[in-house]
């Protein structure tokens, strides 16, 4: 018996810290619970340490019958998820302070990212559904939780979406078990050595669909503008960053155990070119800067699938996709708590003259945009590096062409907000951010950390790349 339960310490730890969360936010006078906070962020502390000792400790192994990898994919997805949540938590500090429902944010916060967690290291068709699931539903509610008009419609949005693609998941798992009679990915790539590769195409797409629901990609990417625009900072921080790191993880993993017989490549990559190319067309043309990073982030699903599309085929596409993965996710959490730190400054024009007001907000910002856009020296230039060579060594050079056309098409929307920062700006009772309330002040430090962070991580990039490294569990 393949068994390891120590083995899902970093799991246990973002259980716990809900579980005792729920439990102290039900008896915790409403004045007091910031305790929650303390407890959200020991469950993620304890969870990152634990996940960064096994990525530095026992080769690749499986638990629980082989259906949970424990491998260096596992351990980087955790790793990651841990330390944005806690990002995210920071930048929301001021916003989540206070809320009538702080208690159960932080709760849906760690079930969420266990979700994620549990998707990175499914093994097991059957436990990449309940990973689907656990990711999923929080999401809704913290979406919602704000409750005004374009809260309750990015919600149901998500929530349709969501269902109609969970459906397409479990349909397509179905089919592959149908006709492999197996849920398990060693045992599913003998099954389906021998099946109709019509009925392994149809389970595929149904799979696929429901985790690009979940990473914000082509075809699953509907809802996420309307959520990030309309669902609280922190919410719309979390949504745009820790769902994609389990669903791209969980997609590498699952499509290196379909046969190569079957043309799975074609197909990641064609949603990748739809993805980036989509998601920086639409963003041309947005005002609102929560609702240009939603569009940002799903042409960056597009440039992280490179690496999904030659899964297995390159040696350059396991450790580039999680060092892109851990690139976007500080890149863009950076983005948004310095959105987080000027709540006034909702369209683009409103950063006017930001370098003046606040000068280390708007280096932030600039850091930040020009790190998405893969300018270097910053963390998201190395992933791109990285992932477009993995493509174009495995014979996907159109692929590469079109990510590098939409990169350079990308700069001039991010432009558009960053040029304004540097503009003249007319005094304007109250639209400083030198006037901002205390309490956001610790998004602006977590702005100004984070984006020393990309540029730190750019620069010294090989040691990342180096501990993302390892081999995938069998």
């Amino acid at each position: 018996m393949a068994m390891n339960p120590l083995g899902l310490l970093p799991e246990i730890c973002l259980m716990a810290g809900a579980v005792i969360g729920l439990l102290a936010g039900s008896f915790l006078p409403r004045n007091r619970q910031w305790v929650t906070r303390l407890i959200a962020v020991a469950a993620l502390l304890a969870s990152a340490i634990t996940a960064l000792t096994a990525m530095s400790g026992a080769a690749a192994e499986t638990a629980f019958e082989g259906t949970f990898a424990i491998d260096a994919p596992t351990g980087a997805a955790r790793l990651i998820i841990a330390v944005s949540t806690l990002l995210v938590i920071a930048l929301g500090a001021g916003e989540l302070a206070g809320h009538p429902r702080e208690s159960e944010i932080y709760v849906l916060l760690l079930l969420a990212s266990l979700g994620a967690a549990i998707m990175a290291g499914a093994n097991d068709l059957l436990v990449l559904v309940v990973g689907y699931l656990l990711a999923t539903i929080p999401l809704y509610a913290l979406i919602g939780l704000r409750r005004t008009p374009k809260a309750a419609e990015a919600a149901l949005k998500t929530y349709l979406l969501g269902a109609l693609l969970g459906i397409a998941l479990m349909l397509g798992v179905t089919m592959l078990y149908g006709v492999s009679g197996a849920t398990g990915y060693q045992a599913l790539t003998q099954g389906l050595a021998e099946a109709p590769p019509t009925v392994i195409i149809v389970g595929i797409v149904g799979v696929v669909a429901g985790l690009m629901f979940k990473a914000g990609g082509v075809p699953g990417h509907f809802w996420v503008p309307d959520a990030a625009q309309g669902a609280g900072i922190a919410a719309a921080a979390f949504l745009t960053t820790v769902p994609k790191i389990g669903a791209l993880v969980a997609a590498y993993r699952f499509l290196t155990a379909i046969p190569e017989t079957i043309p799975w490549p074609l197909l990641v990559a064609v949603l990748a070119a739809a993805s980036m190319s989509l998601g920086n067309l639409a963003a041309f043309a947005q005002t609102d800067a929560r609702r240009l990073l939603g569009w940002s982030t799903v042409s960056q699903v597009g440039y992280m699938l490179l690496p999904v599309a030659v899964a297995g085929q390159a040696d350059l596409a396991l450790p580039s996709l999680l060092f892109y993965l851990a690139a976007y996710s500080v890149t863009n959490l950076a983005a948004f708590a310095v959105v987080a730190s000027a709540p006034g400054r909702g369209s683009l024009k409103d950063y006017r003259g930001l370098v003046t007001t606040n000068p280390w907000l708007a280096g932030a910002l600039v850091v930040s945009l020009l790190s998405l856009v893969g300018t270097p020296p910053t963390a998201v230039f190395v992933g791109k590096l990285t992932t477009f060579t993995a493509a174009w060594d495995d014979g996907f050079e159109w692929l590469v062409i079109v990510a590098a056309l939409n990169t350079v098409a990308s700069l001039f929307y991010y432009l558009r907000w960053i040029v304004p920062v540097f503009k003249h700006n007319e005094k304007r009772p109250g639209a400083g951010a030198d006037t901002l309330p205390v309490t956001h002040r610790a998004s602006t430090v977590t702005a100004v950390v984070a984006s020393a962070v990309v540029l730190a991580v750019g620069i010294f990039a090989g040691p990342v790349l180096t501990l993302f490294s390892g081999p995938m569990a069998q």
